[in-house]
């Protein structure tokens, strides 16, 4: 028995926008397209790997498979059926008994999936994963109207598979105008198609938002925490959060000495497991004597988007008996999240005090801890 997997994706992607279809888009770092290629390669019941692409398409094809092996890639036509119809054919002579037909749209593809089409096909000629309808159904345009029974009604996904020859039998016969669907094409030439259970997350990636989701669903949630403290000096200017405070008393260190700021920096770094500030601007090195602390930030929200990560979440608290920092809290949120280029919502900044214990409660210094969410 040799089953070959066929990935539909010739499509031009127009509705989820970006500067190439939707299947070359990058997706948790690498092409949409090849996390299903990736499932089929690392399934061992899965023998040959066709991959259907669109004319003008090869470059991209390419360069979204890297150093990865199929069996053939050949282009498609122009609806999806046509596309199916070129890698069925190209599947001819390969002695393939099975073929899983999949859209390069749906990459999430686990191995247990691909085990319960093949093993469906014992009994039948298809296979395809459907989830129920559990939303109500209604009919309406502007204005709501009739609502429909969705009692047996199933949401069809892909892989779908089926008998190498029954499906290209049912291509062949086929006569009944656009097909969106293998399964109706299967079932309209007399075949018996099974239902296997489906899969959430094998949901279609169709709109700019849903690769949002789908991005986020692959990306790794990392904490990080900071810590800092620096001694108060009368006449000293005093930065806190980039901003300049009017204050008696400023803090003392080899740059703008801004306690918060070099919190949070310690704490992006410490998210993506990237050494201290100190590792990256060293307190020796004489260029950085006065600097301002929003380049240490900006330097460290620069490593998260080289690595491809975003930043989350931020949770600043100053600990100190003077100034008082509620007056200045949002002002400080904001110059955050300007700094980070994050939603203000996505920011914290607290204060509290030592109840005139140790060095922050003898008003000799000014501490501060942050935590900061990467997601990468």
């Amino acid at each position: 028995m040799t089953v070959a997997a066929l990935i539909v994706a010739a499509g031009k992607g127009d509705r989820a926008g970006g500067a190439v279809p939707k299947q070359f888009a990058r997706l948790g770092g690498k092409a949409m397209l090849a996390h299903s290629i990736d499932a089929f390669l690392a399934h061992p019941k899965i023998g040959i790997i066709c991959l259907v692409i669109g004319e003008g398409q090869k470059a991209l094809a390419m360069e979204a498979l890297g150093d990865r092996k199929v069996t053939a890639i050949v282009t498609g036509g122009a609806e999806r059926h046509d596309s199916v119809c070129a890698g069925l054919a190209a599947l001819e002579g390969l002695s393939v008994t099975q073929v899983l037909i999949h859209d390069a749209a749906r990459p999430f593809l686990s191995s247990e999936m691909i085990d319960r089409l093949i093993g469906a096909l014992d009994k039948a000629d298809g296979a395809i994963p459907a989830l129920p309808v559990v939303d109500t159904l209604a009919r309406g345009n502007d204005t709501l109207g009739d609502t429909i029974n969705r009692s047996g009604l199933l949401r069809i996904q892909t892989p779908q598979a089926f008998r190498y020859d029954a499906i290209m039998t049912s291509h062949t016969v086929w006569n009944g105008g656009i097909a969106t669907d293998d399964a109706q094409m299967a079932r309209a030439a007399g075949y018996e198609v099974a239902i296997v259970e489906g899969d959430p997350v094998l949901e279609k990636i169709t709109h700019a938002e849903d690769f949002i989701a789908a991005d986020r669903r692959l990306r790794a949630v990392r904490t990080g925490m900071g810590f800092d403290v620096h001694r108060l000096e009368r006449g000293k200017d005093l930065w806190l959060c980039g901003l300049k405070l009017d204050h008696d008393f400023g803090l003392a260190g080899h740059s703008d000495a801004d306690v918060a700021l070099h919190a949070v920096v310690d704490a992006v770094l410490g998210a993506i497991g990237d050494g201290d500030i100190g590792s990256h601007f060293p307190p020796s090195d004489a260029k950085w004597k006065g600097a301002q602390s929003s380049v240490f930030v900006d330097h460290a929200r620069a490593l998260v988007e080289s690595r491809g990560g975003t930043i989350e979440h931020v949770d600043l608290t100053i600990i100190c008996e003077a100034p008082k920092i509620g007056p200045y809290r949002d002002e400080m949120r904001a110059r955050l999240a300007a700094l980070l280029e994050i939603d203000i919502g996505k920011t914290s900044v607290k204060a509290t005090t030592t109840e005139g214990l140790g060095l922050t409660g003898r008003r000799e210094g000014i501490a501060a801890q942050a935590i900061v969410t990467v997601r990468i």
